[in-house]
């Protein structure tokens, strides 16, 4: 599998710095099991109508799944990422919590909801008690290689971090035009796919109107968007699945909470 530049898991850029470091550099094989978990499960949510966030997937089933795995059969107790978050244990129920980095404008912590408490036990995020400049300023200290790496919020597998282009080559038969409607049914344009579009996007709508017109539904089985105001977005309810309850074993009785339903 060929890493787009400058992508997050930049192989050279680990060499250097254990080199520097004067420690081994351990370089495993794992492209079909990334394929399998990650990509494969990027295009099927993109067919299904939903927008997929691949971070998190590889978070669960790569960094804290299959590299724990391998950490622990080769005799490591822990394993550190230079993840923005924390991990503290609760002193009263034993159990480990995530929580947010201390760098607001870093914070990962939206991204590894998924770790359970068995992880959470035997991983390190030494990068959550500090801010993004402090890393540097460390680093620059130590003279690390990759002091001055440029940051990337970049899809690892998109090359150049262009999923349509991505998806016209991995996967053309999702990419069907259809209808774009308004909330009452009124026919009002055409789309190239449902995968170009998400929940409350605005730009780039390929549609003309006299006031700003957000998306409001992706619907996957008619393979159409749907179109309204931005009250047409505001709901009371949603419906939440796949969901995990790091700081309690399970929901047994109703529970106020805070949701975040996207990184930013």
């Amino acid at each position: 599998m060929k890493l787009a530049p400058g992508a997050c898991c930049d192989i050279g850029s680990a060499q250097a710095v254990c080199a520097h470091l004067g420690i081994p550099h351990h370089l495993i094989d794992m492209q079909a099991e990334f394929s399998q978990a990650i990509i494969h499960d990027f295009i099927a949510e993109y067919r299904r109508g939903r927008t997929p966030n691949p971070c998190i997937r590889c978070n669960e089933r790569m960094k804290f799944q299959a590299l724990l795995d391998y950490a622990r059969s080769h005799g490591f107790d822990h394993l550190a990422t230079g993840h923005y978050a924390r991990i503290e244990q609760d002193a009263r129920t034993g159990r480990y919590l995530l929580k947010k980095g201390i760098d607001a404008e870093k914070d990962q912590s939206y991204f590894l909801y998924r770790m359970n408490q068995d992880q959470l036990g035997r991983v390190l995020f030494p990068l959550g008690e500090f801010s993004k400049e402090e890393v540097r300023r460390l680093s620059r200290e130590q003279r690390l290689p990759a002091a001055e790496r440029p940051e990337s919020q970049e899809i690892c597998f998109v090359p150049d971090n262009n999923y349509r282009n991505f998806l016209r080559e991995q996967a053309p038969d999702i990419l069907r035009p259809g209808e774009m409607v308004m909330t009452d049914g009124t026919i009002v344009g055409t789309h190239d796919g449902i995968a170009f579009f998400t929940v409350g996007q605005r730009r780039k709508l390929g549609v003309a109107a006299g006031s700003r017109l957000y998306v409001v539904r992706v619907d996957s089985e008619a393979n159409r968007i749907v179109l309204g105001t931005k009250e047409d977005l505001l709901t009371r309810e949603a419906s939440v699945s796949d969901a995990q309850f790091i700081a309690i074993d399970e929901l047994r009785s109703p529970l106020g909470v805070t949701v975040k339903i996207r990184y930013r």
